[in-house]
């Protein structure tokens, strides 16, 4: 599954629209960069000693989380292809899940710290995705989503789907920081630290 741009599970994109530990273009690698550098800030603050990473794609951010903190990490994804894969590689001390957001288990699956990245934005409900991930039950978390509209506008200016005014294949939710900020604090979280590196919305919470 070297090529994501098309693949299809159950009728719903998955993985990454592109290879984020490979990229060619020094702009998208500078953006990741920071991604990656804010999401750590925030977790060397925590420092996790146990972490479900919910809706892992292809395990980038989980096997970087697993190296940085040496800690076992629980993955989890919808997506039976994905997890399949990532059972291929590299998987020492990572807990692979075949595991839907709205399925998720307290008593099963609850880690003291959550992360769920680039997730929330493909749900059809995604007011139940983050009740499930309140229901957790979590010391921490950490979330992040595409800010809007920027993330669009940025895709026409590289003349990406200009078909769909920018928007990237899988993207059923469109949140600025006001309305994401919105959307979580009316699920039962407490926003602690607003990091949002370009052009993310990330931000650390945790439930209340």
């Amino acid at each position: 599954m070297d090529n994501h741009d098309k693949q299809l599970e159950e009728g719903i994109y998955i993985g990454n629209q592109v290879d984020k530990s490979n990229l060619s273009n020094p702009i998208s690698r500078k953006l990741v960069t920071g991604f990656d550098e804010k999401l750590f800030d925030a977790l060397d603050k925590i420092q996790p000693t146990s972490l479900h990473e919910v809706g892992c794609g292809e395990g980038r951010l989980t096997r970087l989380i697993r190296d940085r903190y040496k800690i076992p990490v629980m993955a989890s994804d919808f997506s039976e292809a994905l997890i399949e894969e990532n059972l291929t590689r590299d998987c020492d001390s990572i807990d692979f899940k075949h595991l839907s957001i709205y399925d998720l288990d307290p008593e099963a699956h609850r880690r003291s710290v959550v992360v769920c990245c680039e997730v929330l934005e493909h749900l059809e409900d995604p007011e139940g995705g983050l009740r499930s991930l309140r229901n957790l039950n979590a010391d921490h978390y950490v979330f992040s989503v595409p800010r809007e509209p920027i993330w669009r506008i940025l895709n026409m200016a590289r003349f990406k789907y200009l078909g769909d005014w920018g928007n990237t294949p899988g993207h059923l939710n469109h949140w600025s920081p006001s309305s994401f900020a919105k959307a979580v604090t009316e699920s039962g979280f407490e926003i602690v630290e607003v990091l949002n590196p370009f052009p993310w919305i990330m931000i650390r919470l945790r439930a209340v």
